[in-house]
């Protein structure tokens, strides 16, 4: 990208490195919860599903939002909605208050995705996707990086929940940081092609394809960094700090992925490596079901922590790929194709957590873990699909 965009690759750089520590605290702090507030499964996972509700609810609209009144006001509104439902978050063990609070932290999030998403494919440009991963690389720090410091925070006996007023501090910060910034120097979409409306995208295979590749991989990749820390205590006998540690390990391996694989996209074209990674997770998540059904003892639960990095890094290239490619195949609607794509994703953030834990109280978690085995092979099949739709190119390019 041209080096004037720097600072502001930078910003936003810092902007989803904090949102990967707001999307990973809840999950590394799940079974603190459970021990703290008396939730159940299924109130646990009502909370994870109101965030999500938020999330897929802003994502498309704050598209046709961004488009109508530019990114600087769209993420300044973002920014300032996690601040606010992080600072109240987990003050008492009331669901109903903390579904709300959630809620309003998913808005946020999802408002925040779509921002910097379509800021870095205005960046870089048709045909790109290294700056991309390397942007949903700081997603993966700060996914690494918040349950870590829950872990330490736990072993020290510390007040967990002092975590999320200073990542909601730090929000605030961010946000004042970006109103210096040069965000109406990346423009505006330019609207729907000459004869072409948002019907006409409905219409589009490869528009949907974007969608549902989404919709099923976060919420594998979601249900996994929700939930992993829980089925290592429960199956595998392990400590709390450890299962809070297996969150960290597996956006370790989503890290090492978007930061390495760029170095590679140079040689081997990025729809290639999105099939490979993709066979990569539905491998790993698929053995590491199989590992709690078949033996709980210590060296299965160390199998199976080697086995979580390897669904990391397999996870690691797919959303930014697929916004990549879909940034690409709409680029006179950029913001209304990624933001319908980002719902995708926010529904199955909403749905896979919903359905985990509904199936963890009723057959146990090993049962919930063989469900998202079988899911990550349909990622395989639909990532297939849309790499084939865009091999026969997109109504805008005609």
């Amino acid at each position: 990208m041209e080096k004037r965009f720097l600072p502001l690759y930078i910003g936003l750089f810092s902007i989803f490195a904090l949102f990967g520590i707001s999307m990973t605290v809840i999950g590394a702090t799940l079974p603190k919860i459970f021990a703290d507030f008396g939730w159940s499964y299924t109130t646990a996972g009502a909370v994870i599903a109101a965030g999500s509700i938020g999330y897929f609810l802003s994502s498309y609209l704050a598209g046709i939002f961004l488009s109508a009144v530019g990114l600087r006001l769209t993420i300044s509104l973002s920014l300032l909605l996690v601040f606010a439902g992080l600072e109240f978050f987990a003050a008492t063990s009331i669901p109903w208050l903390n579904m709300l609070l959630y809620f309003i932290v998913g808005i946020g999030q999802g408002g925040i995705e779509l921002s910097v998403d379509w800021a870095t494919l205005r960046m870089e440009g048709p045909g790109g996707g290294r700056a991309m991963s390397l942007m949903h690389g700081a997603f993966s720090i700060g996914a690494v990086v918040g349950p870590l410091i829950i872990a330490i925070l736990i072993s020290a006996h510390l007040q967990w929940t002092l975590i999320y007023r200073g990542i909601g501090v730090l929000f605030l910060a961010i946000a004042i940081f970006m109103q210096f910034m040069p965000l109406a120097a990346l423009g505006k979409d330019k609207g729907h092609a000459p004869g072409k409306s948002r019907r006409d995208l409905f219409r589009h295979p490869a528009y949907w394809l974007g969608f549902f590749a989404l919709f099923v991989y976060v919420g594998v990749e979601i249900g996994i960094s929700n939930w992993v820390a829980e089925y290592f205590v429960s199956v595998f006998n392990t400590p709390i700090p450890t299962g809070s540690f297996m969150v960290s390990l597996f956006w370790a391996g989503l890290l090492v992925g978007r930061f390495g694989v760029p170095f590679f996209q140079a040689a081997i074209k990025r729809e290639k490596i999105l099939i490979a990674l993709s066979a990569l997770m539905a491998c790993s998540v698929i053995a590491l079901a199989v590992i709690g059904f078949v033996s709980n003892g210590r060296i299965a639960g160390a199998i199976a922590g080697m086995v979580v990095i390897f669904a990391g890094i397999g996870c690691s290239i797919i959303y930014p790929n697929i916004m990549s490619i879909i940034g690409d195949f709409f680029p006179h609607t950029q913001s209304e194709a990624v933001g319908f794509a980002a719902m995708g994703g926010g529904m199955g953030g909403f749905v896979f957590p919903y359905l985990m834990s509904a199936i963890a109280a009723a057959w146990g978690i090993r049962t919930g873990f063989m469900t998202y085995a079988l899911f990550s092979l349909v990622i395989v099949v639909l990532n297939i699909s849309l790499v084939r739709a865009e091999a026969r190119g997109g109504i805008e390019k005609k």
